[in-house]
């Protein structure tokens, strides 16, 4: 069963994010993740438990794909620039 990964971000140092980005998709992929959404346009219509606002979803094969990518060693390193440049809430969640 496919799970994503769901990343809200408030951009601090939009530039060091830059570098982030560059280095965590490979990464994502090397695990099996395909980026579906990254920052697009984002129209909210409910916002009682959470008004998230820059929306990332990457899509992988199972929970446990995206376990392994979130919590291997490379991407750890990588997130110390992510943690740096931006506030973020992650989820992992089982779907279709």
């Amino acid at each position: 069963m496919a799970a994503y990964l769901i990343v809200d971000t408030a951009l601090d140092k939009p530039a060091l994010y830059e570098e982030y980005k560059l280095r965590a998709r490979p990464l994502a992929e090397k695990y099996g993740g395909q980026y579906l959404a990254r920052g697009g346009e984002l129209t909210l219509k409910e916002t009682d438990l959470w008004a998230p606002t820059r929306m990332v979803l990457i899509r992988f094969p199972d929970a446990a794909s995206a376990n392994r990518f979130y919590d291997s060693a490379e991407y750890q390193e990588v997130l110390k620039i992510s943690k740096q440049a931006a506030r973020r809430t992650v989820a992992i969640v089982e779907g279709l």
